[in-house]
Order: C-alpha cells, then sequence, then structure tokens
C-alpha cells in the first residue's frame, strides 16, 4: 500500500466513526453547516443559537388537537398534549415533558438565572422551564414552537 493510498483510507475514518457514534449514544450531531441547511432560517437560530421567536407568533400556541410535540432538530418526541396548556404568555407551554426527552442548564442571560431547555438528543434549545405553571408540577414549559414539530393523533411516545 502505498503512502497516499494509505492517507486517503484514514481520512475516511473521522467521516465514518462519528455515524458510529451517534448511534451508540443516541445523540445527533451535525456541523453548523448542516444544521444551517437542514433547519428553517428561524429555526436554526432559535435551536442552535438559543433565540427566541416573536411571543404569539407560533401557530403551535393554539393548537389544541391531540398529539405529540417533537424536537424540529432531531425528530425526539419532547411532550404530550396531556400536558399541553394556555399559559397566555404567547408560547406552546407544558406542565412536564415526556421522560428522558429534555436536559436543563442555567442561563444568566438577562442577568437573573433562568433555566434552559435543551433537546436531550440534539442538545437543541427549545425554550426555557419556569416556577409558575399548573399543578400537579407546577412548571411551565415555555417552548419556541419554531423548535417543534407537532404530530397529531397518539399521545404518547
Amino acid at each position: 500500500m502505498n503512502r497516499r493510498s494509505m492517507l486517503l483510507g484514514l481520512a475516511a475514518v473521522p467521516a465514518t466513526f462519528p455515524l458510529a457514534a451517534r448511534a451508540a449514544s443516541g445523540t445527533v450531531t451535525h456541523t453548523d453547516a448542516e444544521w444551517r441547511r437542514l433547519l428553517p432560517p428561524e429555526a436554526y437560530q432559535v435551536l442552535r443559537h438559543e433565540g427566541t421567536e416573536h411571543a404569539f407568533s407560533s401557530p403551535l400556541d393554539e393548537e389544541r388537537r391531540a398529539g405529540l410535540y417533537s424536537c424540529l432538530g432531531c425528530d425526539l418526541p419532547l411532550f404530550s398534549s396531556k400536558t399541553k396548556f394556555d399559559s397566555g404568555t404567547g408560547w406552546p407551554s407544558f406542565w412536564a415533558p415526556l421522560p428522558n426527552a429534555v436536559a436543563t442548564k442555567s442561563d444568566y442571560v438577562i442577568v437573573v438565572e433562568r433555566i434552559e431547555v435543551h433537546c436531550r438528543r440534539c442538545a437543541g434549545h427549545l425554550g426555557h422551564v419556569f416556577d409558575d405553571g399548573p399543578q400537579p408540577t407546577g412548571k411551565r414549559y415555555c417552548m419556541n414552537g419554531v423548535a417543534l414539530r407537532f404530530t397529531p393523533g397518539r399521545t404518547t411516545a
């Protein structure tokens, strides 16, 4: 085997390894350029750069049918319509996510601590969770509609 063939063969390894790692770890990763190509512009800003859509701009805020809300970035089911409620804030709101669907971290962008909500599988930014929601949890998962895909029908993943 000559040096050029060996180097070309080795160059292919990093391209295939992340796919195997993704399958094994259950995570979805893409380069920034891939995310930009895969997502609509507003969803890209929210999911990948922690943006926020304008209040009352998402049709999902008014969605009342039974179904599942999944991550637009990786299609992981995140919320059931069974936990959706009208918070009056202008964003789709839920009192609980589906099990093992989201991760959280502290956010100090506005100086005061807020709890940021991300998709567990692709780490896409979804919104924030607050302690002013209805029972039984008292939580309000205030999500950006552009980060979600609604599928009518079943309400459990």
